[in-house]
């Protein structure tokens, strides 16, 4: 690690007490953060201008949570992705790959709005999980194997790069990505975190290209340049297990944190009493807008109503 690398400190900007907050997403449209309680099954509509935290209980774990043009969201559920209408909380089923024993981690859409979403095993499997990818046609096609926990991933500015990483490894992990098909190629790790920083969980990326990774028992998101593989900052949370991150706000500038309080002893929780709650940052940054899933989740369903 750098001795000379920048710090900032996050301060609490929700008291959400989450099991398990994850899949933070800034909608550019709503101007809301959307952000998940995996262990809960519920998905948040977090408003910054009213301060208002409305949430839907899905009756499911949920891994991830990525918006639709058409309106509304799809979520990834332990029982399968669904489309929901984020006025209602109406589900609407689209497939459902997992086996017994797996879920949906996190998960993101590509610059051709395709999703992209990968799982874990319910008890850690080493490589028992998946990252697949939900095209707009909804075909779903498997596109790395072998995974033991999958998580944070984004693609470049230019559309050529996607990164990656699968949690326990304690790396990011680029590939080619070929955005008029979807394909990656040229699989290669790029930044190895530094010992005493705990493992890679959910990441953005600003607007820089550079990478903003949660650190799950490192109290922190670290910023990497992946061109180097250098830790260039890291943002200080008092919760030591950090799931996500995302810029949001009007300007794409605020870095929104989410963190997790389960499996945490009540000692822990008496010496990080903020763990679980959503963070914010003015991390001298800007982000990129979200992509949204560029299907029509309508189709072949007779129900549907459009949001």
């Amino acid at each position: 690690m750098q001795n000379n690398k920048q710090t900032m400190e996050a301060t609490v900007v929700l008291h959400a007490k989450a099991q398990l907050g994850e899949g933070s997403l800034w909608h550019p449209a709503e101007k809301k953060l959307y952000w998940i309680d995996i262990e809960k099954g519920e998905l948040h509509l977090y408003d910054p201008a009213t301060k208002a935290d409305r949430h839907f209980t899905l009756g499911s774990r949920i891994g991830t949570v990525v918006p639709v043009k058409i309106g509304g969201a799809l979520v990834a559920l332990q029982n399968g992705i669904h489309f929901i209408d984020t006025k209602t909380g109406k589900l609407t089923f689209l497939t459902n790959p997992l086996g017994d024993n797996i879920r949906f981690n996190d998960g993101k859409c590509d610059p051709a709005g395709r999703f992209w979403v990968g799982t874990m095993g319910l008890d850690f499997k080493e490589g028992a999980a998946d990252l697949y990818r939900f095209d707009a046609d909804k075909t779903l096609h498997t596109m790395i194997t072998g995974v033991t926990c999958s998580n944070g991933i984004v693609w470049t500015a230019d559309k050529k790069t996607m990164y990656y990483t699968d949690t326990p490894t304690g790396t990011i992990e680029a590939f080619e990505y070929d955005v008029s098909t979807g394909a990656i190629t040229n699989r290669r790790v790029v930044i190895k975190v530094p010992e005493g920083n705990g493992s890679p969980d959910g990441m953005t990326i600003d607007s820089e290209d550079n990478l903003w990774v949660a650190l799950w028992g490192g109290s922190g998101v670290a910023k990497f340049d992946p061109r180097t593989g250098k830790m260039l900052l890291k943002v200080n949370v008092p919760a030591p297990n950090v799931t996500s991150c995302a810029f949001g706000g009007e300007d794409l500038q605020t870095l929104y944190i989410t963190t997790a309080r389960n499996d945490m002893t009540k000692e822990d929780l008496d010496k990080y009493p903020a763990s679980g709650d959503v963070f914010t940052v003015n991390a001298g940054a800007k982000g990129v807008p979200a992509n949204f899933y560029a299907g029509d989740p309508a189709a072949g369903h007779k129900d549907f109503i459009r949001p």
